[in-house]
């Protein structure tokens, strides 16, 4: 009777789908409000001189239309799924998981709505009003409740560290968004915060930067040590140094967020805490990094066919080259030049459209397929075209960025004999103007990847015969996931 209960017993992967498709969804709108915002920059007179297009209120709209619409569907897709293979069983509530897709939907059409009417809370990252952001707190504490709520009914002993990644990701998202959202309304659309001067910066990095090191790092490393694996069928290269990498990232992380305040009016112990703590967390993060590269050891054959892990190494091989680049840039002598410059811009995005974008898009190429009933999206050859157009972008705009950001940086510091500054602002702003094209450039070679992945998503729904029931696996023995294979 049990036996016959679990193998009748399916995955949701209702949920799964609807989030991995809003992924695709939200990546052409995000990518697509960032080309319009760049272009601008080039040609100013693109706002039309409408207040709703200003660079001011759609860049805002931007980083929220990439980080918590695409790469936040991305996230709770994936989580989803890979807690209820590994855990051998069905998500603790179908409704309460419909509601945190449907709640997320929510917050993300209120976002593209309000943001533009210039509704916002001033704060990185954290704009949205605070009506939004007692909905996201809804949200996110459902979102918590389906997830550990799954772990606790799981069938098998042991937590894979997916799983711990996820969930840290979960936990601390929470209590970062809480802590900085704390307010005192004065309307419905407008806020006091409950910190001020200095105190209000400190808080607001102490988010920000960990929003980049949970939202944006932890999530998605759980993401590569499920997917890795999974897509190049060999176990994690080390079970020991994942743990491991994982408890030395969360402790690190947290502390780092002063790095961005270097040479302001915070505390100057607090600015140096920063910087030492970004320095330490290189080895974590390259320690992470080495063992999802190495788990292809024995299959490195497989990037010659296989577009998907082409997508996931490369993602690596940009986390590794951005958690080296962040952590130099926290270094005071380092940052008197990079901060205030285009080479932030370039770091960041080496980061956004290198790891997590490219991270996202190979787990949802094998999310897809694989809640249809099918084995493959319908062309791999697409895919392969997306993985090279999207690399293409990301070098250009990073590259461009780089040379741009510290190009400015050395002309502003520039003086002559007489103490006067070298270059005025006009000629710093020309010498950077050639760099936004070809950054432009970078952008629109990955939005037309997004266009194309929709184009391969579509005709993949059209393969299928409809929506697969996946039958619960049979919990396999402790060891076997011990070992390393999800």
């Amino acid at each position: 009777m049990v036996v016959d209960a679990m193998v009748k017993e399916t995955y949701n992967d209702t949920v799964v789908r609807h989030f991995a498709v809003m992924t695709v969804v939200w990546g052409i709108v995000g990518m697509l409000v960032g080309c319009l915002i760049a272009a601008q920059l080039y040609w100013p007179a693109l706002n039309f001189d409408i207040p709703w297009l200003s660079f001011g209120r759609l860049r805002p709209l931007h980083t929220n239309a990439v980080v918590f619409a695409f790469g936040g569907c991305a996230l709770m897709g994936t989580s989803l799924y890979v807690v209820q293979r590994t855990c051998h069983v069905r998500l603790i509530s179908d409704a309460l998981a419909s509601f945190v897709f449907w709640g997320w939907q929510l917050v993300i059409v209120l976002a593209a709505i309000t943001l533009p009417m210039g509704l916002t809370e001033g704060k990185e990252y954290a704009e949205l009003i605070w009506p939004i952001d007692v909905l996201i707190t809804l949200v996110w504490v459902a979102y918590g409740i389906v997830f550990f709520g799954t772990i606790a009914k799981r069938r098998v002993r042991h937590i894979y560290v997916a799983n711990w990644f996820y969930g840290s990701f979960i936990i601390a998202v929470a209590l970062l968004h809480i802590v900085n959202s704390l307010a005192i309304p004065t309307s419905l659309t407008h806020s006091y915060p409950i910190y001020s001067g200095a105190v209000d910066a400190m808080v607001q990095w102490w988010y920000g930067h960990n929003a980049v090191g949970f939202f944006l790092t932890a999530g998605f490393l759980g993401m590569m040590y499920y997917f890795v694996p999974r897509q190049a069928n060999r176990p994690v290269y080390s079970y020991r140094l994942s743990i491991v990498h994982f408890w030395a990232l969360i402790a690190i992380y947290m502390w780092a967020g002063p790095h961005h305040l270097q040479y302001t009016a915070i505390p100057d112990w607090a600015q140096s805490l920063g910087m030492v703590f970004s320095l330490i967390l290189l080895a974590p993060s390259w320690g992470g990094a080495i063992n999802g590269v190495m788990t292809l050891s024995g299959a490195w054959y497989k990037l010659r066919t296989d577009p998907i892990l082409k997508f996931m190494i490369v993602s690596i091989s940009f986390y590794m080259m951005s958690t080296f680049e962040g952590p130099m840039m926290s270094i005071k002598t380092v940052n008197a030049l990079s901060h205030y410059s285009d080479w932030t811009i370039g770091h960041v995005h080496s980061g956004a459209l290198g790891w997590v974008a490219m991270i996202s898009i190979g787990a949802i190429y094998m999310l897809i397929p694989r809640t249809l009933g099918l084995k493959e999206m319908a062309s791999m050859k697409l895919i392969d075209v997306h993985f090279w157009i999207h690399t293409i972008g990301v070098v250009l705009y990073a590259a461009s960025m780089w040379v741009s950001g510290i190009g400015q940086g050395l002309m502003s510091r520039a003086t002559n004999p007489d103490g006067t500054l070298t270059y005025a602002w006009v000629e710093i702003v020309k010498f950077t103007y050639p760099y936004y094209l070809v950054r432009l450039s970078g952008g629109l070679l990955c939005l037309t990847g997004m266009i194309i992945m929709a184009v391969n998503m579509v005709r993949t729904f059209q393969l299928a015969k409809g929506p697969r029931t996946v039958p619960v696996a049979p919990a396999p023995a402790d060891n076997a996931i011990a070992g390393g294979t999800p």
